[in-house]
């Protein structure tokens, strides 16, 4: 989804994503991992959050990819060279899917989502 050109997430969206694992690479979190049982039981919850705060995103950019293959597909079989206004069709769905997505994303309590409420 990041190095996808074609979705064009801005920096800051980017950067959310990123930041997302973070919490999996410092062993000095909530509960330390080194603690015999239970040292990863943190890291495993918040896992559980990352999924649920990315689920939009992730869904709807699975609906952008569904898409982009589709139209390509139909236009082929148009005789439609897929290339040929690309940046067209793509930035019309783009626009629309990109809206979508922030709209839900403001739309969850305190604007910023479950992970950045809690962590």
């Amino acid at each position: 989804m990041i190095r996808d050109a074609e979705w064009e997430l801005s920096e800051a969206e980017i950067n959310s994503i990123r930041g997302a694992p973070y919490y999996f690479i410092d062993p000095d979190d909530l509960i330390p991992d080194h603690i015999p049982g239970i040292g990863f039981l943190d890291d495993a919850m918040y896992a559980e959050i990352i999924v649920q705060e990315l689920r939009v995103e992730i869904k709807i950019y699975q609906e952008f990819c569904l898409f982009r293959i589709a139209e390509e597909n139909r236009r082929k079989k148009h005789g439609i060279d897929p290339h040929v206004g690309r940046e067209d069709w793509i930035a019309d769905k783009r626009a629309i899917l990109h809206a979508r997505m922030r709209e839900r994303r403001a739309l969850r309590k305190g604007g910023r989502g479950l992970r950045m409420r809690i962590f």
